[in-house]
């Protein structure tokens, strides 16, 4: 018998040939997936969207506890400022920013946020054009912007099933006890079978923290909450997980326990 080589796991190089990473925020892309991003900037067109980018209809007056440890004070435009610092830290990475106009859940009622459908909706206008042949999708953990862009990405998979669909692990909520496990356990029982991806990354570390290091705003609150430096000096990897249907066959194992898996 002819010897065929292993092919689990492996993404081809034509499904890397134009990439959009869906970020629910501005630096969430860059930390989750600017390996990958820079990785393929120089051969592939990279873009990435950004949905939570837009202005609220005001902004709050105090600034909320995120915007002040940020630096900014009442009647600052935020939405601007960050827009500045995602373009620098995407002109790092070798990516395209791409702005939505929905505001951040911090300010908000929850009554005013959008649905996941009009997310959708605003997402495949902005994909349609690019024509990607492959979306990486936050994996939605904890922050509702963040599930919010998950399951758009999902409504949207349904509309585009032509690209190659990935999740990538949301670093600042990734290590929460159980989560990133209900996600993957969410997914498998929804038919798509989240299964790790050997996607191609750049191995510069320190151009990567060069681009996170521009979102100045950011920083202060992302090392309260989410422990950015250790993050950083840790090099914690970027993982990325294939969503799709599973093999012709494999189908079984949906309706039995991890124990029937070799049976």
């Amino acid at each position: 018998m002819e010897y065929e080589p292993p092919t689990w796991g492996q993404v081809g190089p034509d499904e890397l040939r134009v990439i959009v990473a869906v970020s629910p925020h501005f630096d969430d892309a860059a930390m989750g997936a600017g390996q990958m991003l820079m990785r393929h900037a120089d051969t592939s067109r990279t873009v990435v969207i950004t949905v939570f980018g837009g202005r609220p209809p005001a902004y709050p007056n105090p600034p909320t506890q995120w915007d002040t440890l940020g630096g900014f004070r009442a009647g600052d435009d935020v939405v601007a400022a960050r827009r500045d610092e995602d373009r620098a830290a995407m002109a790092i990475l070798g990516a395209e920013p791409l702005w939505l106009d929905f505001a951040d859940h911090q300010y908000l009622q929850t009554d005013e946020r959008p649905s996941a459908s009009e997310v959708a909706s605003a997402i495949l206008s902005a994909i349609d054009p690019i024509e990607p042949t492959a979306v990486f999708a936050p994996m939605g953990l904890a922050n509702p912007d963040h599930v919010l862009a998950h399951d758009a990405c999902l409504l949207v998979r349904q509309e585009r099933p032509d690209c190659a669909w990935f999740a990538y692990e949301d670093h600042g909520y990734k290590h929460l006890p159980g989560l990133l496990a209900w996600r993957v356990s969410a997914l498998f029982h929804s038919g798509l079978w989240p299964t790790p991806a050997i996607v191609p990354l750049g191995l510069d570390l320190s151009r990567k923290r060069r681009a996170i290091g521009c979102y100045v705003s950011q920083i202060p609150p992302l090392e309260r909450d989410h422990a950015l430096t250790e993050r950083l000096d840790a090099n914690v990897p970027e993982q990325f997980w294939r969503l799709a249907p599973p093999p012709q066959g494999w189908e079984f194992l949906s309706r039995s326990s991890p124990g029937d898996a070799g049976t």
